[in-house]
């Protein structure tokens, strides 16, 4: 097991413009940390320079104290998990397999054994002489994870490699994983658009917008603090409300009319009177009798889920609130809103956390 350090990492391809800027963190020996962020943020990019694929053009790669800048990627002894499996589709799943095993030229019982054992723990062991076009999705799956753990590597990289499956298969492998890497507690870095995977797989989130971080935390530091507009809204489904207003003091106001919201104790000074957002959480949102620290809405659709409703409203933008499933409002009625004052998160007018 390794652990792996980026100082001050960039990537350009042309001389001004940069996919990855100053990028700064470290994945701790057996830690599995998630890059997340939306398609084109820079992530897929952080982990081929990782892996050697992607030259670095400033900064500088560490596994533990060894600078890897110039390493080539057999030297760096990483098993890569990609989206599209990238499997020989002329080669059985015993061939793909043992393949990384069988270019370093190890003993054929030795691969015999290492194979088989591998299958057995992926469930593959009926389907060894098989080739990929007679797989599905998640067995397809298995074999590029198959192929990445028969070399014992010091870390493992993934590339959305779940992006190709179908919501139940993505459930199954996404829990096959985490429990492969408990087992191996190897260092490994994991990128993704989806915030759900990021959420239930990571000890450690990345998250990142436009080549740059945006904050490290654990999964619970980034939903319950994130430290700008952006993580905030990246992170949650349905994503958190957020509401345009002036802070003065601990009152939020909406709009110059409206009553505001008394904060529980005070947000800035009491001669601060600025722009900010106000952002709450579905389900830190109820529905009220009371005028004081509300807002009077309508509602404009509902969506069943089962073991709950969402409500949604307009107000400077489609809100949400989250009901249970029994709650008995209808499209077109108007209620009021209050927000529970301890969960709410402000903005400053940069969008990053008051």
């Amino acid at each position: 097991m390794k652990s792996i350090t980026l100082e001050n990492i960039s990537k350009s391809y042309q001389k001004s413009e940069f996919a990855v800027k100053n990028v700064n963190f470290k994945a701790e020996e057996g830690e599995f940390v998630i890059l997340v962020g939306p398609s084109g943020c820079g992530k897929s990019t952080i982990l081929k320079m990782i892996a050697g694929l992607e030259e670095i053009t400033e900064g500088k790669l560490y596994f533990d104290d060894r600078l890897m800048n110039s390493a080539t990627p057999a030297e760096r002894n990483i098993g890569m998990v990609f989206q599209n499996y990238a499997l020989y589709p002329h080669l059985n799943v015993f061939d793909n397999i043992a393949f990384p095993l069988s270019i370093k030229k190890t003993a054929k019982n030795i691969i015999r054994e290492k194979v088989t054992a591998t299958a057995k723990m992926l469930g593959l062991e009926d389907y060894l002489d098989k080739k990929p076009k007679h797989l599905s999705g998640g067995q397809r799956q298995r074999v590029a994870l198959g192929r990445a753990i028969v070399r014992e590597p010091d870390v493992f990289l993934f590339d959305e490699p779940l992006s190709n499956l179908d919501a139940k298969l993505r459930v199954q492998m996404r829990t096959e994983i985490v429990n492969l890497h408990r087992k191996f507690g190897a260092t490994s870095i994991y990128v993704t658009h989806d915030q759900t995977e990021a959420m239930t797989m990571g000890d450690k989130l990345i998250v990142m917008n436009d080549g740059e971080i945006m904050q490290v935390g654990t999964p619970k530091e980034i939903y319950e603090a994130p430290q700008n507009i952006f993580t905030a809204s990246f992170l949650g489904n349905p994503q958190i409300n957020l509401f345009d207003g002036t802070l003065t003091g601990n009152v939020f106001k909406f709009n110059a009319e409206s009553t505001g919201i008394q904060l529980p104790e005070k947000a800035t000074s009491s001669d601060y009177s600025e722009k900010a957002t106000l952002g709450i959480r579905p389900e830190f949102l109820q529905t009220t009798t009371s005028d004081e620290n509300s807002i009077a809405t309508k509602i404009i659709n509902i969506e069943y889920l089962g073991h709950e409703k969402l409500l949604y409203f307009d107000f400077g933008g489609l809100k949400c609130l989250r009901q249970n499933a029994d709650s008995a409002y209808s499209v077109g009625d108007k209620i009021r809103i209050s927000p529970d004052r301890n969960k709410i998160i402000l903005f400053d007018q940069n969008g990053n956390r008051l």
